[in-house]
């Protein structure tokens, strides 16, 4: 993922609805949701849902599918997944695999402890 990218994902996940509402298909991964559904679990009215999806459809975060009647919107895994990534490239002094409990949700193993103050605020 390149800077641009990111910018455009961290624009459309800047957004509280919007930030619920990727949050929420992340949990319906990898099924779903129909937009009916986001709308009423979020208590959003469906026209400016739309609005929302459109903007994370845009940024490359959510997917939309047509099955019968509905329209059901995905979590894009890979794109999250880039966007881990582009956080954390240098994660770690150019270590990113010491920092892989982070997309594991545990807590980093990178020592605070291996940088000066000053090498921090200097690099």
């Amino acid at each position: 993922m390149d800077e641009s990218n990111a910018l455009l994902a961290f624009a459309a996940l800047s957004q509280s609805t919007r930030l619920d509402v990727f949050r929420l298909l992340m949990q319906f991964e990898p099924t779903g949701l129909a937009a009916g559904e986001v709308a009423r679990r979020l208590g959003v009215p469906q026209n400016t849902l739309s609005t929302h999806l459109g903007v994370l459809t845009r940024a490359g975060l959510i997917t939309a599918e047509r099955r019968s009647r509905s329209i059901i919107y995905r979590a894009q895994i890979a794109t999250t997944r880039a966007l881990i990534d582009f956080l954390t490239k240098d994660c770690c002094g150019g270590n990113p695999q010491i920092c892989a409990a982070l997309a594991d949700g545990e807590a980093s193993t990178c020592s605070t402890e291996t940088h000066t103050e000053e090498e921090a605020l200097h690099g």
